[in-house]
């Protein structure tokens, strides 16, 4: 390849002429690209039925925790006594009346039970002492102060359901007054689902308007021992499943993409595990998206801070669905469009010749390294 001086270059240039396959080309290109430009779809006006219609994706609501002071106030402060119910196992005796005494009454459905000389009596939500003043006084009328005992012999009625992420879902029964934890145990602790998953929450549904949600990760991995809430009978305890909550990391990253979300995952973790920055990011331009509702939020994070300073006040923890961007710098922007724009021209095969002759590389010589003339690629 030679240099020559512009007056040279011209005469010997102005000899030369492009080849007819090639301007045939061009010219074939060239109508392509503008029938191609020419398509413009177009907004239409019809109503689509609601099944059809076009709905912007807004983020779930995130659930919020109870509180160590909520759980309390939802905790009943008086002494547990347990009360009757379906199921329970009774048995009632009666001192020097062995025709009276009888074991293993089991309490109906409805809440009753049969009592010799007495008959049915309802129990439902009574305790054993109220059960035992109840007999006394019905009995005091056929006997002489009689000595009752109550007794129960299987409790089926401090109960709750334990449902979703766990071994055995199904009803537990509490001795005694039950804890969320011993709940969990008594199902059969939670099942192993891979080192991917993690536990993030249980619900308490107790009545018809009640539902308490638990931060679990507090709760087992932090040993907050307050958020260990008290279970009442027939409260239902969720877990629910798994879930594959994700973030996107975008931009100049090695390997771009979804990555599911983890415990306390934030910027710097997110970065790597998506392969780190290639060469052309800007660390010091990297961006948090956080969608509200129909907008979101646009954070700026400084990495070569962090890296560089150990300042760890931007790297924030990453919520479900956020976009974390790296930007591109300033060199990489310009090389980028110098690689998309140079075989865009190639495709018409205007060859290095033909950029000669449109004076192209003479003024980006010029420009970038203030060498003057044509090139002749011919020799």
């Amino acid at each position: 390849m030679q240099y020559y001086s512009s007056a040279t270059a011209r005469k010997k240039h102005s000899t030369r002429t492009a080849h007819p396959l090639v301007i045939i080309c061009a010219a074939m290109h060239l109508l392509l690209l503008a029938a191609c430009g020419s398509i413009s779809p177009k907004e239409t006006t019809q109503y689509a039925p609601p099944e059809k219609e076009f709905k912007a994706d807004i983020p779930k609501k995130t659930q919020e925790f109870a509180k160590p002071s909520t759980i309390r106030d939802l905790t009943p402060i008086e002494q547990f006594s347990y009360r009757l119910g379906p199921g329970d196992i009774l048995s009632v005796q009666v001192w020097r009346r062995p025709e009276l005494s009888q074991e293993n009454i089991m309490v109906s459905p409805d809440g009753n039970i049969a009592i010799p000389r007495i008959g049915n009596m309802n129990v439902l939500n009574r305790t054993p002492a109220e059960i035992q003043k109840l007999i006394t006084a019905r009995l005091e009328v056929l006997y002489i102060r009689p000595e009752i005992t109550v007794r129960v012999q299987e409790f089926h009625n401090n109960k709750a359901f334990v449902l979703g992420r766990v071994t055995k879902p199904g009803v537990v029964n509490f001795p005694g007054r039950g804890t969320l934890l011993e709940a969990l145990a008594l199902a059969g602790g939670l099942p192993y689902q891979g080192k991917e998953t993690f536990l993030t929450k249980c619900a308490i549904i107790r009545g018809n308007d009640i539902v308490i949600w638990i931060d679990l990760q507090d709760l087992l991995k932090n040993g907050n021992m307050a958020l260990n809430a008290s279970i009442m009978n027939n409260d239902v305890i969720f877990i629910p499943e798994a879930e594959d909550e994700m973030i996107y990391v975008m931009g100049e990253v090695i390997t771009p993409g979804a990555i599911q979300l983890k415990s306390s995952m934030n910027v710097l973790k997110a970065i790597m595990l998506a392969g780190g920055m290639n060469k052309h990011a800007n660390p010091e331009k990297i961006f948090i998206i956080r969608q509200q509702d129909l907008k979101g939020n646009v954070i700026r994070v400084n990495l070569k801070n962090l890296l560089e300073k150990g300042d760890f006040a931007k790297n924030y923890t990453l919520m479900p669905e956020d976009i974390v961007f790296v930007s591109p710098s300033g060199m990489a922007k310009f090389n980028y469009t110098l690689e998309k724009l140079i075989p865009a021209l190639q495709v018409l095969n205007l060859g290095i010749d033909n950029f000669e002759s449109f004076g192209l590389m003479q003024e980006l010589r010029r420009k970038l390294w203030g060498q003057e003339g044509f090139v002749n690629s011919s020799e």
